[in-house]
């Protein structure tokens, strides 16, 4: 019987037991919010992470959000965050082989630790054992245990007109043969199924070379990678080449070659940012919230918005006075005649309207107070899940939540 299913008691704990077997956990960062959380139906995918922050900082992110599993720490130490039979929210905006919502289907580890250095001997030893009982309870080839970045994709942008891959190098040196090969994994993903397909596009082009080619030309990207100017702005180097989605973060810190410092937040003007800016990031594994994007303050016409999702089935154009339409139901007349205000999802599917028979649940299950659902009140008013009471859902409100 799969865990993934809702299970006895008795046998819930026998295999609780067994995880625990190996391993002496550190239970005081239990998230806040395991309880609420629904249990997976299904479960396909390790998903491992790195930190790109320090251990302490990490950890407590990702206990107050949920956002993970289990946390390795540079000693070994392996803290439990979210039961591993729980939906634990680690790996944001995410497709892998055309299924999206991969946190629905893993389970997530964080490592502390960088994308682009080594990890210590003692987490190896670690993840070793604890990647090993995962697979066994949830019968998880090597191949099904993936990158954050093998798995992350982003919706169009300033930078990229399409979805593409490449939204996080997360996890980047777990793709590398030397390091699968200490955590007892012997094979992993040949290429990317989402950029075979065309579901996605390649859009870091270096990253994609880490994740999927032999050794000898992993060695090589990973040299090229060491060159590409770290956090600096240069030419062929963007402001979304080094921060990626936090490019535009209140957290991302922008310091130009004369001194003056902005956030990404009080940036307008993207194309105006000379040579030589250095780009600091709070905190690089950080999922931002996915948010509406608003005609006329995040781009003058939607197609700067929408780039090639302008007429896709999953983007929505939201008017003030609650009307929407999908973008394949739209016409070029239609998208030109677009109020300034409309207000524009990227990669969402719709549900609703809510009624007495058909509540926010039944719609997207536990997902309905995810930071990234949004719901579409009569009068107009859009509000994230994540700040809606339950009781006072008006009916005919209508939900959007992300594919």
């Amino acid at each position: 019987m799969s865990v993934g299913k809702i299970i006895p008691r008795a046998i819930a704990l026998l295999i609780a037991a067994w995880l625990t077997s190996g391993f002496t956990f550190d239970n005081r960062y239990l998230s806040p919010r395991n309880r609420e959380r629904e249990v997976r139906r299904s479960t396909r995918f390790i998903i491992l992470h790195t930190t790109e922050a320090p251990a302490l900082s990490s950890i407590k992110k990702v206990s107050e959000r949920g956002e993970a599993h289990y946390v390795v720490d540079e000693s070994g130490k392996v803290f439990r965050i979210v039961d591993h039979r729980r939906v634990a929210y680690h790996c944001g905006r995410s497709m892998w082989d055309g299924l999206t919502n991969i946190d629905e289907y893993s389970v997530g580890i964080e490592v502390v630790g960088y994308h682009n250095k080594n990890i210590t001997l003692d987490q190896i030893i670690t993840l070793k054992g604890l990647i090993g009982e995962l697979k066994g309870i949830y019968k998880i080839p090597d191949h099904h245990v993936l990158t954050h970045s093998m798995v992350a994709y982003g919706t169009p942008n300033r930078w990229q007109k399409r979805n593409h891959r490449g939204r996080k190098r997360c996890g980047m040196y777990f793709a590398r043969w030397s390091i699968r090969k200490q955590i007892d994994l012997y094979s992993k993903p040949k290429f990317d199924p989402d950029v075979k397909s065309g579901r996605l596009v390649v859009a870091d082009p270096y990253l994609h070379q880490v994740l999927y080619s032999d050794v000898h030309e992993q060695d090589k990207a990973l040299e090229q990678l060491a060159l590409s100017g770290g956090n600096v702005i240069k030419p062929g180097r963007s402001a979304w080449d080094i921060a990626r989605d936090l490019y535009n973060s209140q957290d991302t810190l922008y310091i130009f070659p004369n001194g003056i410092s902005k956030r990404g937040n009080q940036i307008s003007d993207w194309k105006s940012i000379p040579s030589g800016t250095k780009v600091l990031i709070k905190d690089a594994d950080v999922n931002p919230i996915e948010t509406y994007k608003t005609l006329g303050v995040d781009g003058n016409t939607a197609s700067e918005i929408t780039g090639a999702e302008i007429f896709a089935s999953n983007t929505f154009y939201i008017k003030t006075d609650s009307s929407f339409k999908r973008g394949s139901e739209m016409t070029e007349q239609a998208i030109a005649a677009l109020p300034r205000g409309t207000r524009i999802l990227l990669g969402y599917n719709v549900g609703g309207p809510i009624s007495q028979s058909k509540r926010a649940f039944d719609i997207c299950g536990a997902r309905w107070k995810a930071k990234d659902t949004f719901f579409l009140y009569p009068f107009g008013l859009i509000k994230a899940g994540s700040e809606v009471d339950e009781t006072k859902i008006p009916f005919d409100a209508y939900i959007f939540y992300r594919n």
